[in-house]
């Protein structure tokens, strides 16, 4: 289970890295290529904050969100330990919370990391460990975001409070994979929380079984 676990944790890293070191070496900050029409852009940004380009509260905001990222981490990966060690957890629980691991790790090697290694993207394409340094100190780098998907574009109807006559598009955020690792992850253990919760009470019963006899 742990390797396993450990694998999945390492190819979504590496996969969620190159995307990012590609887009910053290669982009200027808010440009974009189109891969399918106007469904599936590239679009390359970054933000200060929480998942899905929302951001938090300026630089002590940014400081506590990276350091508070960086506590749950290390409780979930320890979490995440104990379950590969328990012979009766379900594996599609152990995939579940080593997506959720790897997209969290993922953004905090921006947060953490990026500030130091790359120049700003602001008009000129960054370069990886630049001679002049980083924009940024440690802990206090840009998330790297990326995946747009406006699939659907509209205005909402004038009968709507609010938002009536207003633009409409999903999906308006642009995210990254690190994103996408933990979205997969916490809708699975939603979804599936009650066949994980079985299946784990099924091999306790087997076992008792076995040990009775």
């Amino acid at each position: 289970m742990l390797k396993k676990s450990v694998l999945i944790i390492f190819l979504v890293l590496f996969c969620d890295q190159i995307i990012k070191i590609w887009v910053k070496t290669t982009m200027m900050l808010g440009t974009e290529h189109h891969v399918f029409g106007n469904w599936f852009i590239i679009h390359f940004t970054e933000n200060n904050g929480m998942a899905f380009g929302m951001e938090f509260a300026g630089n002590y905001g940014k400081l506590f969100l990276t350091v508070f990222r960086i506590i749950a981490s290390v409780i979930l990966g320890w979490y995440l330990y104990r379950l590969t060690k328990k012979k009766d957890t379900p594996f599609g629980l152990i995939i579940c919370f080593s997506l959720i691991f790897a997209g969290a790790v993922g953004n905090i090697i921006d947060s953490a990391f990026y500030g130091l290694i790359f120049n700003d993207s602001m008009f000129q394409v960054a370069s990886l460990f630049p001679k002049g340094g980083g924009y940024a100190g440690f802990l206090h780098g840009r998330v790297v975001d990326m995946l747009y998907f406006p699939i659907i574009h509209g205005h909402f109807p004038q009968w709507i409070p609010l938002w009536g006559g207003e633009d409409f598009e999903f999906f308006r955020p642009v995210f990254n994979l690190s994103d996408s690792s933990i979205t997969v992850g916490v809708l699975s253990l939603i979804i599936f929380q009650r066949k994980f919760y079985k299946s784990a009470q099924t091999k306790n019963v087997q076992v008792k079984s076995e040990q009775n006899l």
